[in-house]
């Protein structure tokens, strides 16, 4: 029974646009109201009516140690009764800002911002200053948040509000300066670089694992020929690592392939939970932005003090023996079957490290023209199957599935014996 979440979601309703804050939230596509939740323990949540579920979402993927983790707990209590904020420079901020230095090599400084928005936002900006261009690339099916100039053939939940994605309320002369072209194309790309309009290209920004069309990883060679091609022409790149900073392991994706970007947005992980987000790069980038140099970037809540400290606990616990080994290995046990399961159905499992997708009508995804096929119809069955069964996965087909250290072997095999059931039973 969800009375209790029905109700508040149709009072929700009046007050808020849509009844959510976030149009991921609203279930759209699923055919059912939204979740309400009232808390959060290890790998399950409850909602309001007390039923629980496994969570395989765990807040879109920071939250690798599971929810409401004593740690993570303990840190932010410790921090709050010191103040909630002060919009004035902490200690915290520094220590947070020297670990991420510390332990990504491409990262010589850092700045500290609320949301994954405001970070690429930033990162666009420091590439046009530093480089008195104006033309930006991006790749169909990357989601790199709501500004403007990005909301240009996007991923993430924009896909099922505008397939064309350019939002209402965006203007052509927001957009005029935004390229796009097919994620994992490298002939496409090699084409344009040839072209004398990357003569004004400022930067490339990339989602070097791609999360917000579903788990997509790059196909060998893209992310080296990207690399190649905008030192060639003096084009800064950037990698959105919003998903995938510390998700991947500690140096993210941009380690994990071996590639060495000139700024790096991050978001997610770096604040366990809290809404925490940053750029950094090379210093003689970083060094463009205000005080003291002429890009000008500002957030009077920035760094906030408590969600330094919650970041700062879970880069700690994130750098412990065997964490990304036990996460491999967590992952592996629940997709392998699934994976087996998927043989011969039409559909697809794709995974890097604890993040993956399961997509319904496609036997592989490499970009977003792959998506055309997914069956919506059946995804929506296949959710509300697993959430009968106290299992909650995204809501939109379209995004990612994350393992935390907090997922148990029980829940695990349970998954993956519910997921192989729901396609065993299939008609």
């Amino acid at each position: 029974m969800r009375n209790k979440s029905n109700t508040i979601y149709k009072k929700a309703c009046a007050a808020i646009p849509g009844g959510v804050n976030s149009p991921v939230r609203s279930f759209s596509g699923v055919g059912i109201d939204p979740m309400i939740v009232d808390s959060g323990c290890k790998d399950v949540i409850f909602d309001v009516d007390g039923n629980q579920y496994i969570d395989y979402c765990g807040s879109w993927g920071p939250l690798i140690l599971g929810h409401a983790h004593p740690a993570i707990i303990q840190a932010a209590h410790e921090q709050m009764q010191k103040g909630l904020s002060f919009g004035i420079s902490t200690e915290v901020e520094q220590l947070l800002a020297e670990e991420i230095v510390r332990l990504v090599p491409s990262i010589e400084k850092i700045r500290f911002v609320t949301s994954g928005t405001e970070a690429t936002m930033t990162a666009l900006r420091i590439a046009r200053g530093c480089t008195s261009r104006h033309k930006i690339l991006k790749f169909t099916g990357n989601y790199h948040g709501h500004s403007d100039a990005l909301l240009v053939q996007a991923g993430s939940g924009v896909l099922s509000i505008n397939s064309r994605a350019t939002s209402l309320g965006v203007t052509p002369g927001a957009i005029d300066d935004t390229l796009i072209l097919p994620y994992n194309d490298i002939a496409a790309l090699r084409l344009f670089f040839q072209s004398e309009i990357t003569q004004g290209l400022a930067a490339v920004i990339v989602e070097p694992v791609a999360g917000n069309m579903g788990v997509v990883p790059p196909i060998e060679g893209f992310l080296e020929t990207l690399r190649c091609e905008t030192q060639r022409v003096g084009a800064l790149l950037i990698f959105d690592e919003v998903i995938t900073g510390f998700r991947l392991g500690l140096t993210g994706a941009q380690g994990l392939y071996d590639i060495d970007p000139d700024l790096t947005c991050f978001g997610k992980v770096i604040g366990g939970g809290m809404p925490v987000a940053a750029v950094g790069g090379k210093a003689r980038y970083m060094d463009c932005l205000a005080p003291i140099g002429g890009v000008y970037q500002a957030g009077t809540l920035a760094g906030n003090p408590v969600a330094m400290r919650v970041g700062l606990e879970m880069l700690r616990w994130l750098q412990k023996d065997g964490v990304y080994e036990q996460l491999e290995a967590k992952s592996r046990r629940l997709t392998d079957p699934i994976s087996e399961a998927l043989e011969g159905k039409n559909a697809s499992l794709q995974r890097v490290g604890s993040m993956f997708t399961i997509f319904l009508g496609a036997n592989r995804v490499r970009n977003h023209k792959d998506l055309s096929v997914l069956d919506k119809q059946r995804y929506a069955r296949f959710f509300n199957y697993l959430f009968n069964r106290g299992i909650y996965i995204p809501p939109a087909q379209q995004e990612a599935w994350f393992v935390s250290l907090a997922h148990t072997e029980r829940h695990l095999d349970y998954t993956a014996e519910s997921v192989c059931s729901f396609f065993y039973e299939e008609k």
